[in-house]
């Protein structure tokens, strides 16, 4: 995806604030902030954001289980079936 169509000024920004949001909302592609033509932000969407949250701690646990598996910390589907059952029977 290319972002140079999405690259405003924040004089811009300031300037059609409302705007900005209703097309933020709309195309759900994110805006790039300059300040003297440097990249400082960038403003998304509140439903890509969450979206992007969810997917970064899912790729966390990943990462996890991944340096468990290196790290051999493994423990038995079996163990951990039983172990599950005999909770419920507890509760």
């Amino acid at each position: 995806m290319r972002y140079s169509s999405q690259v405003k000024p924040i004089s811009y920004l300031k300037a059609n604030a409302a705007e900005v949001l209703a097309r933020l909302d709309e195309q759900r592609e994110p805006l790039i902030i300059t300040q003297n033509g440097e990249a400082k932000a960038v403003l998304q969407d509140l439903v890509s954001y969450e979206e992007t949250q969810e997917t970064l701690a899912l790729l966390k646990i990943l990462a996890l289980g991944n340096q468990d598996v290196e790290a051999n910390n493994l423990t038995p589907a079996t163990d951990v079936i039983n172990r599950l059952r005999a909770k419920q029977t507890t509760e």
